[in-house]
Protein backbone atom coordinates (compact mmCIF):
# COMPACT_ATOMS: atom_id res chain seq x y z
CA UNK A 1 0.00 0.00 0.00
CA UNK A 2 2.74 2.09 1.14
CA UNK A 3 4.84 1.51 -2.19
CA UNK A 4 1.21 2.40 -4.16
CA UNK A 5 1.35 5.65 -2.64
CA UNK A 6 4.97 6.39 -3.48
CA UNK A 7 4.62 5.74 -6.99
CA UNK A 8 1.51 7.74 -7.49
CA UNK A 9 3.17 10.75 -5.95
CA UNK A 10 6.29 10.82 -7.87
CA UNK A 11 4.06 10.69 -11.37
CA UNK A 12 2.33 14.01 -10.13
CA UNK A 13 5.99 15.59 -9.26
CA UNK A 14 7.16 14.35 -12.75
CA UNK A 15 4.16 15.63 -14.11
CA UNK A 16 4.58 18.88 -11.87
CA UNK A 17 7.97 19.25 -13.63
CA UNK A 18 7.13 18.52 -17.21
CA UNK A 19 4.92 21.15 -17.10
CA UNK A 20 6.85 24.04 -14.63
CA UNK A 21 8.76 26.77 -16.38
CA UNK A 22 12.76 25.82 -16.41
CA UNK A 23 13.99 28.30 -13.97
CA UNK A 24 16.28 31.01 -15.21
CA UNK A 25 20.02 30.96 -15.54
CA UNK A 26 21.97 33.98 -15.25
CA UNK A 27 24.67 33.81 -17.39
CA UNK A 28 25.99 38.13 -17.20
CA UNK A 29 28.49 38.84 -14.65
CA UNK A 30 28.27 41.25 -11.75
CA UNK A 31 30.30 43.79 -13.54
CA UNK A 32 27.67 43.75 -16.20
CA UNK A 33 24.81 43.60 -14.47
CA UNK A 34 26.06 46.52 -13.25
CA UNK A 35 26.71 48.28 -16.62
CA UNK A 36 22.95 47.06 -17.70
CA UNK A 37 21.39 48.81 -14.56
CA UNK A 38 24.08 52.49 -15.58
CA UNK A 39 22.51 51.98 -19.06
CA UNK A 40 18.75 53.43 -18.07
CA UNK A 41 20.15 55.80 -16.18
CA UNK A 42 22.37 57.20 -18.77
CA UNK A 43 19.36 56.84 -21.29
CA UNK A 44 16.89 58.70 -19.34
CA UNK A 45 19.17 61.89 -18.42
CA UNK A 46 20.14 61.65 -22.36
CA UNK A 47 16.88 61.54 -23.32
CA UNK A 48 15.98 64.61 -21.23
CA UNK A 49 19.06 66.57 -22.37
CA UNK A 50 18.38 66.42 -25.98
CA UNK A 51 14.92 67.32 -25.69
CA UNK A 52 15.87 70.36 -23.23
CA UNK A 53 18.59 71.51 -25.73
CA UNK A 54 16.33 71.14 -28.38
CA UNK A 55 13.61 73.53 -27.05
CA UNK A 56 16.59 75.79 -26.56
CA UNK A 57 17.09 76.15 -30.23
CA UNK A 58 15.39 79.12 -32.11
CA UNK A 59 15.74 78.07 -35.81
CA UNK A 60 14.04 74.78 -35.27
CA UNK A 61 11.39 73.53 -37.68
CA UNK A 62 12.46 76.50 -40.25
CA UNK A 63 11.32 79.15 -38.42
CA UNK A 64 12.69 82.58 -38.56
CA UNK A 65 14.64 83.38 -35.52
CA UNK A 66 13.33 86.04 -33.29
CA UNK A 67 16.39 88.17 -34.08
CA UNK A 68 16.30 88.28 -37.34
CA UNK A 69 12.34 89.34 -36.89
CA UNK A 70 14.26 92.39 -34.88
CA UNK A 71 16.62 93.13 -37.17
CA UNK A 72 14.25 93.70 -39.85
CA UNK A 73 12.13 95.62 -37.71
CA UNK A 74 14.55 97.92 -36.61
CA UNK A 75 16.09 98.34 -40.35
CA UNK A 76 12.11 99.63 -41.61
CA UNK A 77 12.10 102.04 -38.67
CA UNK A 78 15.15 103.72 -39.76
CA UNK A 79 13.44 104.00 -43.11
CA UNK A 80 10.72 105.75 -41.83
CA UNK A 81 12.61 107.91 -39.48
CA UNK A 82 15.30 108.78 -41.89
CA UNK A 83 19.09 109.11 -41.05
CA UNK A 84 18.64 112.46 -40.55
CA UNK A 85 17.42 111.40 -36.92
CA UNK A 86 19.65 110.03 -34.06
CA UNK A 87 16.70 107.57 -33.76
CA UNK A 88 17.00 106.44 -37.22
CA UNK A 89 20.48 106.36 -37.10
CA UNK A 90 20.69 103.78 -34.30
CA UNK A 91 18.16 102.42 -35.54
CA UNK A 92 19.62 101.17 -38.74
CA UNK A 93 23.38 100.37 -37.06
CA UNK A 94 21.55 98.27 -34.54
CA UNK A 95 19.27 96.59 -37.34
CA UNK A 96 22.57 95.81 -38.80
CA UNK A 97 23.82 94.99 -35.85
CA UNK A 98 21.11 92.24 -34.97
CA UNK A 99 20.78 90.66 -38.51
CA UNK A 100 24.64 90.02 -37.79
CA UNK A 101 23.83 88.13 -34.37
CA UNK A 102 21.32 86.35 -36.18
CA UNK A 103 23.85 85.29 -38.86
CA UNK A 104 26.08 84.21 -35.52
CA UNK A 105 23.57 82.48 -33.65
CA UNK A 106 22.08 79.80 -36.92
CA UNK A 107 25.99 78.86 -37.21
CA UNK A 108 25.80 78.02 -33.74
CA UNK A 109 22.80 76.29 -33.57
CA UNK A 110 23.71 74.22 -36.54
CA UNK A 111 26.73 73.36 -34.96
CA UNK A 112 25.24 72.02 -31.72
CA UNK A 113 22.61 70.21 -33.60
CA UNK A 114 25.24 68.13 -35.78
CA UNK A 115 27.85 67.84 -33.28
CA UNK A 116 25.60 67.60 -30.10
CA UNK A 117 21.87 67.23 -30.51
CA UNK A 118 22.18 64.48 -33.02
CA UNK A 119 24.97 62.43 -31.02
CA UNK A 120 22.61 62.56 -27.89
CA UNK A 121 19.42 61.29 -29.95
CA UNK A 122 21.70 58.66 -30.93
CA UNK A 123 22.88 57.80 -27.78
CA UNK A 124 19.74 57.69 -26.30
CA UNK A 125 17.47 56.37 -29.09
CA UNK A 126 19.66 53.80 -31.17
CA UNK A 127 22.81 52.68 -29.63
CA UNK A 128 21.68 51.86 -25.59
CA UNK A 129 18.31 50.72 -26.64
CA UNK A 130 19.99 48.38 -29.26
CA UNK A 131 21.71 47.07 -25.96
CA UNK A 132 18.78 46.64 -24.27
CA UNK A 133 17.28 44.77 -26.91
CA UNK A 134 19.84 42.37 -26.71
CA UNK A 135 19.52 42.01 -23.30
CA UNK A 136 15.91 40.87 -23.81
CA UNK A 137 17.05 38.68 -26.67
CA UNK A 138 19.54 37.08 -24.86
CA UNK A 139 17.19 36.75 -22.08
CA UNK A 140 14.64 34.70 -24.32
CA UNK A 141 17.69 32.83 -25.58
CA UNK A 142 18.63 31.89 -21.62
CA UNK A 143 14.98 30.46 -21.07
CA UNK A 144 15.16 28.50 -24.29
CA UNK A 145 18.90 27.23 -23.16
CA UNK A 146 17.17 26.29 -19.52
CA UNK A 147 13.94 24.78 -20.89
CA UNK A 148 15.86 22.70 -23.55
CA UNK A 149 17.93 21.21 -20.61
CA UNK A 150 14.83 20.13 -18.29
CA UNK A 151 12.97 18.41 -21.28
CA UNK A 152 16.69 16.12 -21.29
CA UNK A 153 16.71 15.67 -17.85
CA UNK A 154 13.37 14.63 -17.72
CA UNK A 155 13.90 12.25 -20.49
CA UNK A 156 16.98 10.60 -18.49
CA UNK A 157 14.49 10.91 -15.27
CA UNK A 158 12.01 8.85 -17.53
CA UNK A 159 14.10 6.43 -18.88
CA UNK A 160 15.73 5.17 -15.18
CA UNK A 161 18.95 5.78 -15.51
CA UNK A 162 21.81 7.33 -13.68
CA UNK A 163 22.72 11.34 -13.85
CA UNK A 164 25.72 9.75 -14.44
CA UNK A 165 24.77 7.80 -17.79
CA UNK A 166 23.61 9.63 -20.91
CA UNK A 167 19.91 8.33 -22.65
CA UNK A 168 20.40 6.83 -25.87
CA UNK A 169 18.57 6.95 -28.90
CA UNK A 170 16.58 8.73 -31.33
CA UNK A 171 14.50 11.30 -29.25
CA UNK A 172 17.48 11.52 -27.02
CA UNK A 173 19.91 12.42 -29.77
CA UNK A 174 17.29 15.04 -30.53
CA UNK A 175 17.10 16.74 -26.80
CA UNK A 176 20.71 16.59 -26.44
CA UNK A 177 21.29 18.41 -29.74
CA UNK A 178 18.25 20.66 -29.34
CA UNK A 179 19.92 21.61 -25.91
CA UNK A 180 23.19 22.20 -26.82
CA UNK A 181 22.42 24.39 -30.08
CA UNK A 182 19.96 26.29 -27.57
CA UNK A 183 23.22 26.68 -25.28
CA UNK A 184 24.91 28.10 -28.26
CA UNK A 185 23.06 30.34 -29.83
CA UNK A 186 22.63 31.84 -25.77
CA UNK A 187 26.80 32.15 -25.51
CA UNK A 188 26.77 34.28 -29.06
CA UNK A 189 24.52 36.48 -27.61
CA UNK A 190 25.82 36.71 -24.36
CA UNK A 191 29.07 37.63 -25.84
CA UNK A 192 28.02 39.90 -28.72
CA UNK A 193 25.94 41.91 -25.61
CA UNK A 194 28.88 41.98 -23.17
CA UNK A 195 31.08 43.18 -26.14
CA UNK A 196 28.53 45.88 -26.95
CA UNK A 197 27.91 47.03 -22.61
CA UNK A 198 31.87 46.94 -22.26
CA UNK A 199 31.83 48.97 -25.67
CA UNK A 200 29.37 51.80 -24.03
CA UNK A 201 31.94 51.80 -20.78
CA UNK A 202 34.72 52.49 -22.89
CA UNK A 203 33.51 54.98 -24.94
CA UNK A 204 31.75 57.31 -21.53
CA UNK A 205 34.85 59.60 -22.43
CA UNK A 206 32.98 60.07 -26.14
CA UNK A 207 29.64 60.72 -24.49
CA UNK A 208 31.35 63.25 -21.76
CA UNK A 209 32.62 65.15 -24.88
CA UNK A 210 29.25 65.74 -25.91
CA UNK A 211 28.84 68.72 -23.50
CA UNK A 212 32.17 69.48 -23.53
CA UNK A 213 31.43 70.63 -27.11
CA UNK A 214 28.73 72.25 -26.33
CA UNK A 215 30.46 74.99 -24.27
CA UNK A 216 33.16 75.51 -26.62
CA UNK A 217 30.41 76.26 -29.25
CA UNK A 218 28.77 78.72 -27.06
CA UNK A 219 32.24 80.33 -25.82
CA UNK A 220 33.01 80.71 -29.30
CA UNK A 221 29.46 82.15 -30.27
CA UNK A 222 29.71 84.33 -27.43
CA UNK A 223 33.20 85.28 -28.25
CA UNK A 224 32.09 86.22 -31.85
CA UNK A 225 28.92 88.24 -30.78
CA UNK A 226 30.97 90.21 -28.08
CA UNK A 227 33.48 90.92 -30.92
CA UNK A 228 30.86 92.44 -33.20
CA UNK A 229 28.74 94.21 -30.21
CA UNK A 230 32.49 95.79 -29.44
CA UNK A 231 33.23 96.95 -33.24
CA UNK A 232 29.50 98.73 -33.16
CA UNK A 233 29.71 100.20 -29.50
CA UNK A 234 32.29 103.45 -30.95
CA UNK A 235 30.07 104.07 -33.55
CA UNK A 236 26.45 103.79 -31.70
CA UNK A 237 28.89 106.14 -28.89
CA UNK A 238 29.85 108.66 -32.28
CA UNK A 239 26.72 109.31 -33.39
CA UNK A 240 25.28 110.03 -29.54
CA UNK A 241 28.77 112.19 -28.47
CA UNK A 242 28.04 113.89 -32.08
CA UNK A 243 24.54 114.83 -31.75
CA UNK A 244 23.61 118.43 -30.70
CA UNK A 245 20.26 118.12 -29.03
CA UNK A 246 21.08 116.16 -25.56
CA UNK A 247 19.39 116.54 -22.71
CA UNK A 248 20.96 119.14 -19.76
CA UNK A 249 18.62 118.83 -16.94
CA UNK A 250 19.84 116.07 -13.80
CA UNK A 251 22.77 116.09 -16.11
CA UNK A 252 26.23 117.22 -14.20
CA UNK A 253 27.45 120.68 -15.20
CA UNK A 254 30.85 119.70 -16.68
CA UNK A 255 29.02 116.81 -18.67
CA UNK A 256 26.67 119.33 -20.49
CA UNK A 257 29.10 122.12 -20.66
CA UNK A 258 31.41 119.48 -22.45
CA UNK A 259 28.89 117.94 -24.49
CA UNK A 260 27.37 121.13 -25.70
CA UNK A 261 30.78 122.80 -26.07
CA UNK A 262 29.30 126.11 -24.15
CA UNK A 263 30.79 127.92 -20.93
CA UNK A 264 27.51 128.88 -19.54
CA UNK A 265 24.88 126.06 -19.18
CA UNK A 266 21.78 126.18 -22.03
CA UNK A 267 19.20 126.75 -19.60
CA UNK A 268 21.15 129.48 -17.57
CA UNK A 269 21.56 131.29 -20.15
CA UNK A 270 18.22 131.35 -22.09
CA UNK A 271 16.41 131.80 -18.92
CA UNK A 272 18.54 135.58 -18.19
CA UNK A 273 18.52 136.63 -21.34
CA UNK A 274 15.04 136.13 -21.47
CA UNK A 275 14.63 137.44 -18.07
CA UNK A 276 15.96 140.13 -19.08
CA UNK A 277 14.19 141.24 -21.56
CA UNK A 278 10.61 140.77 -19.85
CA UNK A 279 10.90 139.60 -16.62
CA UNK A 280 13.03 142.48 -14.72
CA UNK A 281 9.86 144.30 -13.13
CA UNK A 282 8.22 141.69 -12.97
CA UNK A 283 6.64 141.50 -8.68
CA UNK A 284 8.07 138.50 -6.90
CA UNK A 285 10.26 136.98 -9.54
CA UNK A 286 11.48 133.72 -8.24
CA UNK A 287 9.02 133.81 -5.40
CA UNK A 288 6.11 133.36 -7.29
CA UNK A 289 5.26 129.78 -8.63
CA UNK A 290 4.68 129.62 -12.45
CA UNK A 291 2.00 126.89 -13.45
CA UNK A 292 2.92 123.34 -13.44
CA UNK A 293 2.04 122.54 -17.08
CA UNK A 294 3.65 125.47 -18.46
CA UNK A 295 6.80 124.98 -16.54
CA UNK A 296 6.96 121.18 -17.21
CA UNK A 297 6.54 122.17 -21.25
CA UNK A 298 9.15 124.94 -20.91
CA UNK A 299 12.04 122.59 -19.20
CA UNK A 300 11.51 120.19 -21.43
CA UNK A 301 11.83 122.45 -24.39
CA UNK A 302 14.96 123.51 -22.72
CA UNK A 303 15.89 119.79 -22.60
CA UNK A 304 15.83 119.37 -26.45
CA UNK A 305 17.55 122.96 -27.54
CA UNK A 306 14.19 123.82 -28.99
CA UNK A 307 13.00 127.65 -27.31
CA UNK A 308 10.16 129.99 -27.76
CA UNK A 309 11.04 132.96 -27.16
CA UNK A 310 7.95 134.80 -27.95
CA UNK A 311 5.83 132.05 -26.52
CA UNK A 312 7.08 132.58 -22.94
CA UNK A 313 7.94 135.95 -22.76
CA UNK A 314 5.10 136.34 -21.20
CA UNK A 315 5.11 134.43 -18.22
CA UNK A 316 8.17 135.38 -16.44
CA UNK A 317 7.30 133.35 -13.77
CA UNK A 318 7.67 129.67 -15.79
CA UNK A 319 11.23 131.15 -16.69
CA UNK A 320 12.14 131.93 -13.12
CA UNK A 321 10.81 128.43 -11.81
CA UNK A 322 12.79 126.86 -14.99
CA UNK A 323 16.29 128.26 -14.26
CA UNK A 324 15.56 127.30 -10.28
CA UNK A 325 14.87 123.94 -11.61
CA UNK A 326 17.52 123.43 -13.45
CA UNK A 327 19.85 124.66 -10.46
CA UNK A 328 18.19 122.57 -7.96
CA UNK A 329 18.20 118.96 -10.50
CA UNK A 330 22.15 119.47 -10.91
CA UNK A 331 23.67 116.17 -9.26
CA UNK A 332 25.90 118.46 -7.14
CA UNK A 333 25.07 122.28 -6.37
CA UNK A 334 26.04 125.03 -8.51
CA UNK A 335 28.68 126.47 -5.36
CA UNK A 336 29.82 122.67 -5.00
CA UNK A 337 29.63 119.58 -1.85
CA UNK A 338 33.37 120.18 -1.18
CA UNK A 339 32.81 123.69 -0.56
CA UNK A 340 29.95 123.61 1.76
CA UNK A 341 31.58 123.54 4.69
CA UNK A 342 34.20 127.46 3.41
CA UNK A 343 30.58 128.47 2.50
CA UNK A 344 28.78 127.94 6.35
CA UNK A 345 32.03 128.80 8.28
CA UNK A 346 32.36 131.95 6.07
CA UNK A 347 29.05 132.97 6.85
CA UNK A 348 29.65 132.11 10.72
CA UNK A 349 32.01 135.09 10.78
CA UNK A 350 30.97 138.10 12.99
CA UNK A 351 33.37 140.68 11.18
CA UNK A 352 32.12 141.78 8.34
CA UNK A 353 34.92 142.81 6.23
CA UNK A 354 36.29 139.28 7.42
CA UNK A 355 33.18 137.46 6.75
CA UNK A 356 33.54 138.92 2.69
CA UNK A 357 37.20 138.05 2.52
CA UNK A 358 35.74 134.74 3.16
CA UNK A 359 33.70 134.44 1.01
CA UNK A 360 35.84 136.15 -1.87
CA UNK A 361 38.20 132.82 -1.04
CA UNK A 362 35.51 130.58 -1.23
CA UNK A 363 34.25 131.78 -4.64
CA UNK A 364 37.93 131.20 -6.13
CA UNK A 365 37.91 127.93 -4.73
CA UNK A 366 34.91 127.02 -7.29
CA UNK A 367 36.34 125.24 -10.21
CA UNK A 368 36.24 127.12 -13.87
CA UNK A 369 32.78 125.82 -15.02
CA UNK A 370 31.04 126.33 -11.43
CA UNK A 371 32.66 129.61 -10.95
CA UNK A 372 31.86 131.35 -14.60
CA UNK A 373 28.01 130.30 -14.37
CA UNK A 374 28.27 131.04 -10.48
CA UNK A 375 29.65 134.54 -11.56
CA UNK A 376 27.57 134.73 -14.70
CA UNK A 377 24.10 134.12 -12.06
CA UNK A 378 25.74 136.49 -9.44
CA UNK A 379 25.53 139.18 -12.02
CA UNK A 380 22.22 139.10 -13.13
CA UNK A 381 20.37 138.63 -9.87
CA UNK A 382 22.89 141.96 -8.89
CA UNK A 383 21.33 143.60 -11.90
CA UNK A 384 17.45 142.16 -10.95
CA UNK A 385 18.13 143.99 -7.67
CA UNK A 386 18.14 147.26 -9.54
CA UNK A 387 14.30 146.77 -9.98
CA UNK A 388 13.64 145.94 -6.17
CA UNK A 389 11.20 148.62 -6.01
CA UNK A 390 9.25 147.65 -8.23
CA UNK A 391 10.02 143.64 -8.37
CA UNK A 392 10.23 143.52 -4.66
CA UNK A 393 13.09 141.22 -4.71
CA UNK A 394 15.64 142.43 -2.55
CA UNK A 395 19.09 140.92 -2.61
CA UNK A 396 17.77 138.99 0.93
CA UNK A 397 14.61 137.90 -0.65
CA UNK A 398 16.31 136.53 -3.76
CA UNK A 399 18.90 135.15 -1.08
CA UNK A 400 16.00 133.33 0.53
CA UNK A 401 14.57 131.88 -2.46
CA UNK A 402 17.26 130.68 -4.60
CA UNK A 403 19.91 130.21 -1.48
CA UNK A 404 18.73 126.37 -1.65
CA UNK A 405 18.98 125.97 -5.11
CA UNK A 406 22.58 126.96 -5.41
CA UNK A 407 24.15 125.56 -1.79
CA UNK A 408 22.89 122.12 0.37
CA UNK A 409 24.78 119.69 1.40
CA UNK A 410 25.07 115.49 0.81
CA UNK A 411 22.46 114.45 3.36
CA UNK A 412 19.99 116.93 4.22
CA UNK A 413 17.71 116.64 7.50
CA UNK A 414 14.41 117.42 7.75
CA UNK A 415 12.54 120.78 6.80
CA UNK A 416 13.06 122.24 10.08
CA UNK A 417 16.56 121.78 10.05
CA UNK A 418 16.12 122.52 6.53
CA UNK A 419 14.75 125.98 6.91
CA UNK A 420 17.15 127.23 9.73
CA UNK A 421 19.93 126.43 7.59
CA UNK A 422 18.33 128.45 4.55
CA UNK A 423 17.53 131.54 6.72
CA UNK A 424 20.89 131.53 9.18
CA UNK A 425 23.84 130.74 6.84
CA UNK A 426 22.61 130.08 3.00
CA UNK A 427 20.97 133.41 2.96
CA UNK A 428 23.86 135.18 5.16
CA UNK A 429 26.05 133.60 1.94
CA UNK A 430 24.06 134.20 -1.08
CA UNK A 431 22.61 138.42 0.10
CA UNK A 432 26.02 139.77 0.57
CA UNK A 433 27.26 138.51 -3.13
CA UNK A 434 24.67 139.52 -4.82
CA UNK A 435 24.74 143.07 -2.72
CA UNK A 436 28.54 143.13 -3.72
CA UNK A 437 28.06 141.46 -6.94
CA UNK A 438 30.88 143.61 -8.75
CA UNK A 439 33.12 143.23 -6.03
CA UNK A 440 33.19 139.64 -5.85
CA UNK A 441 33.19 139.83 -9.99
CA UNK A 442 34.81 142.75 -10.76
CA UNK A 443 34.24 143.62 -14.91
CA UNK A 444 31.54 143.83 -17.01
CA UNK A 445 29.76 140.79 -18.49
CA UNK A 446 28.15 140.03 -22.05
CA UNK A 447 24.44 138.01 -20.90
CA UNK A 448 23.76 136.85 -24.84
CA UNK A 449 26.73 134.76 -24.93
CA UNK A 450 25.32 132.74 -27.85
CA UNK A 451 24.32 135.94 -29.56
CA UNK A 452 21.03 134.30 -29.46
CA UNK A 453 18.86 136.82 -27.30
CA UNK A 454 19.05 140.75 -27.72
CA UNK A 455 19.90 141.42 -24.01
CA UNK A 456 21.69 144.25 -22.69
CA UNK A 457 25.32 144.58 -21.33
CA UNK A 458 25.85 144.19 -17.39
CA UNK A 459 27.57 147.79 -16.42
CA UNK A 460 29.46 148.29 -13.47
CA UNK A 461 26.28 149.73 -11.59
CA UNK A 462 28.48 150.62 -8.52
CA UNK A 463 31.60 152.01 -9.96
CA UNK A 464 31.78 154.86 -8.20
CA UNK A 465 31.76 152.82 -4.44
CA UNK A 466 35.34 151.27 -6.05
CA UNK A 467 38.77 152.19 -6.06
CA UNK A 468 40.80 150.74 -8.91
CA UNK A 469 40.24 146.93 -9.80
CA UNK A 470 42.89 144.61 -9.77
CA UNK A 471 44.34 143.08 -13.75
CA UNK A 472 42.89 139.83 -13.99
CA UNK A 473 46.93 138.83 -14.38
CA UNK A 474 47.77 139.74 -11.00
CA UNK A 475 49.29 136.94 -8.58
CA UNK A 476 47.17 135.79 -5.77
CA UNK A 477 49.90 137.98 -3.54
CA UNK A 478 49.16 141.25 -5.14
CA UNK A 479 45.26 140.27 -5.29
CA UNK A 480 45.39 139.82 -1.14
CA UNK A 481 47.10 143.25 -1.37
CA UNK A 482 44.49 144.92 -2.87
CA UNK A 483 41.59 143.67 -1.04
CA UNK A 484 41.13 146.73 0.59
CA UNK A 485 41.09 148.78 -2.30
CA UNK A 486 38.65 146.92 -3.58
CA UNK A 487 36.12 146.57 -0.84
CA UNK A 488 32.93 148.98 -1.32
CA UNK A 489 33.35 152.84 0.64
CA UNK A 490 31.08 152.66 3.47
CA UNK A 491 30.59 154.56 6.70
CA UNK A 492 31.06 152.35 9.66
CA UNK A 493 29.60 153.38 13.10
CA UNK A 494 30.20 151.06 15.98
CA UNK A 495 29.60 147.46 14.20
CA UNK A 496 27.70 149.02 11.43
CA UNK A 497 28.21 149.37 7.90
CA UNK A 498 25.99 151.22 5.18
CA UNK A 499 26.37 151.29 1.88
CA UNK A 500 25.26 153.99 -0.26
CA UNK A 501 24.21 153.27 -3.71
CA UNK A 502 23.86 156.03 -6.25
CA UNK A 503 20.53 157.14 -7.95
CA UNK A 504 20.88 160.30 -8.97
CA UNK A 505 23.43 161.61 -7.01
CA UNK A 506 23.94 162.51 -3.71
CA UNK A 507 26.69 164.43 -1.16
CA UNK A 508 28.08 163.45 2.47
CA UNK A 509 28.51 165.16 5.41
CA UNK A 510 27.63 164.73 9.25
CA UNK A 511 27.09 167.20 12.50
CA UNK A 512 27.82 170.57 11.71
CA UNK A 513 28.38 169.65 7.98
CA UNK A 514 26.26 169.28 5.00
CA UNK A 515 24.09 166.05 5.35
CA UNK A 516 24.29 162.81 3.11
CA UNK A 517 21.36 164.24 0.58
CA UNK A 518 19.24 161.60 -1.62
CA UNK A 519 17.78 163.56 -3.99
CA UNK A 520 15.47 161.34 -5.40
CA UNK A 521 14.27 157.35 -4.37
CA UNK A 522 17.52 155.68 -3.03
CA UNK A 523 17.57 152.58 -0.43
CA UNK A 524 20.23 151.79 2.49
CA UNK A 525 21.39 148.63 2.52
CA UNK A 526 22.51 146.61 5.41
CA UNK A 527 24.91 143.98 5.39
CA UNK A 528 23.27 142.07 8.02
CA UNK A 529 19.87 142.54 9.66
CA UNK A 530 20.87 143.57 13.35
CA UNK A 531 22.94 146.96 12.90
CA UNK A 532 23.67 149.61 15.70
CA UNK A 533 23.11 153.36 14.68
CA UNK A 534 22.96 155.18 17.87
CA UNK A 535 22.97 158.88 17.39
CA UNK A 536 22.09 158.91 13.94
CA UNK A 537 19.44 161.64 12.94
CA UNK A 538 17.41 161.13 9.67
CA UNK A 539 15.65 164.44 8.63
CA UNK A 540 13.50 165.44 6.13
CA UNK A 541 14.91 168.36 3.94
CA UNK A 542 11.32 169.76 2.75
CA UNK A 543 9.03 169.12 6.11
CA UNK A 544 11.96 169.39 9.08
CA UNK A 545 10.60 166.15 9.97
CA UNK A 546 13.06 163.58 11.63
CA UNK A 547 13.67 160.53 13.00
CA UNK A 548 16.24 160.31 16.16
CA UNK A 549 17.95 156.86 16.69
CA UNK A 550 18.58 157.33 20.28
CA UNK A 551 19.12 153.35 21.20
CA UNK A 552 20.55 150.44 18.98
CA UNK A 553 17.84 149.03 17.08
CA UNK A 554 16.60 146.72 13.92
CA UNK A 555 17.28 148.76 10.78
CA UNK A 556 15.04 147.54 7.72
CA UNK A 557 17.22 146.54 4.92
CA UNK A 558 15.62 149.06 2.01
CA UNK A 559 14.99 152.08 3.68
CA UNK A 560 13.41 155.17 1.65
CA UNK A 561 15.69 157.55 1.88
CA UNK A 562 14.03 160.21 -0.53
CA UNK A 563 14.74 163.86 0.41
CA UNK A 564 15.89 162.47 3.68
CA UNK A 565 19.50 163.95 5.07
CA UNK A 566 21.69 162.11 7.51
Amino acid sequence: MWKRKLQISRTRASRRNSTAPAEKTEVLSEDLLQVEKRLELVKQVSHSTHKKLTACLQGQQGKKLPLTTLAQCMVDGAAVLGDESLLGKMLKLCGETQDRLAQELIMFELTIERDVIEPLYDLAEVEIPNIQKQRKHLAKLVLDMDSARTRYYQSTKSSGLSSNLQPTGAKADHLREEMEEAANRMEICRDQLSADMYSFVAKEIDYASYFQTLIEAQAEYHRKSLELLQSVLPQIKAHQETWVEKPCYGKPLEEHLALSGRDIAFPIEACVTMLLECGMQEEGLFRIAPSASKLKKLKASLDCGVLDVQEYSADPHAIAGALKSYLRELPEPLMTFELYNDWIQASNIQDQDKRLQALLNACEKLPPANNNNFKYLIKFLSKLTEYQDVNKMTPGNIAIVLGPNLLWTHNEGNITEMMTTVSLQIVGIIEPIIQHADWFFPGEIEFNVTGNYGSPVHTNHNACNYSSMPSPDMDQIDRKQNDQSRRPLSVATDNMMLEFYKKDGWSLSFKNLPGIRFSQQSSLSLWCSYSFIQGWVLTDSQTDNFITFSRHVKFPHDFPLTGWDV
